[in-house]
């Protein structure tokens, strides 16, 4: 069965696009072989766009679904303007949310485009975590240390870790034992972070079922949330990652709004029996 797919990066977090109607049932399976950076195509994921219903499903390399993704959402916006016409304005539906997009630049390959993912929580409970209530700090520990952290979910569960190096090999380090930690029984995203000053901010982050990752849209907007809430930031902040910065704003009734660049970088026709 031959199928085509598109990657895009955004901030170097890369997605293989399918376009439904497509053998979606056939391709989740071979995600591993298909996302393998030696092996395969070379992914952080996949995503499943429905241009009828301007839908989007969120796979991970392991098989696992997202329920969201901010650069997969960006990259879900250039696909729609680049691919389907899109106008400037319009709704991504991811599961239970419809995610407002405005296209603010295209110019070739590229859209920078301004997504609104809605607002934090820290409810335990809507992570989940096995927490009561909307605790300010909880206290993990790990094989790797231990250490304190603010639970933020913004459609899926971040684990903001405070007071830790932000460099790759302690990212790395943690970031496997925090996300399958027993506190969280649908697993995490972890971040590490450094406030740079009032409108900056330095992360690290383990995305949940991809591993260490140069950027990621949610992680960010989780971090910035999170630094708002503990006082350390202004409410327009730069989030600065390996692959890249993005700015996240919180709006007057609460909302987080990102903006950042997404790209096309190349069309491939898969036979999938050569992954099988």
């Amino acid at each position: 069965m031959r199928i085509d797919l598109i990657k895009y990066q955004a901030l170097g977090n890369d997605y293989l696009v399918l376009d439904l109607p497509g053998p979606l049932q056939e391709t989740v399976p071979l995600l591993p072989l298909l996302c393998d950076r030696h092996r395969g195509l070379g992914a952080d994921g996949l995503l499943a766009f429905d241009p009828a219903s301007m839908a989007v499903r969120i796979f991970n390399p392991d098989r696992s679904e997202a329920q969201k993704s901010g650069n997969g959402l960006r990259i879900a916006a250039a696909h729609a303007v680049l691919e389907h016409g899109a106008s400037d304005r319009f709704d991504l539906h991811t599961v239970g949310r419809a995610n407002p997009v405005r296209v603010l630049e295209r110019e070739g390959a590229e859209v920078t485009s301004e997504l609104d993912i809605g607002r934090a929580s820290f409810r335990a409970a809507d992570l989940p975590a096995n927490f009561e209530g909307e605790p300010d700090r909880v206290h993990l520990d790990t094989r790797a240390g231990s250490v304190e952290a603010m639970l933020v979910s913004v459609g899926n569960p971040h684990c903001v870790v405070f007071d830790e190096p932000v460099t790759f090999a302690r990212c790395i380090e943690l970031g496997p034992h925090l996300e399958t930690h027993p506190a969280f029984p649908q697993r995490t995203n972890v971040q590490l972070f450094e406030v740079v000053d009032r409108g900056h901010v330095r992360i690290e982050i383990w995305e949940r079922g991809a591993g260490y990752t140069l950027a990621s849209g949610t992680s960010a907007s989780a971090v910035a949330a999170a630094c708002m809430r503990a006082g350390l930031v202004d409410e327009h902040v730069t989030v600065q990652m390996p692959g890249g910065n993005l700015k996240v704003q919180r709006l007057a009734q609460g909302n987080l709004v990102q903006s950042g660049p997404a790209r096309r970088v190349y069309r491939a026709s898969v036979d999938l029996d050569d992954f099988s």
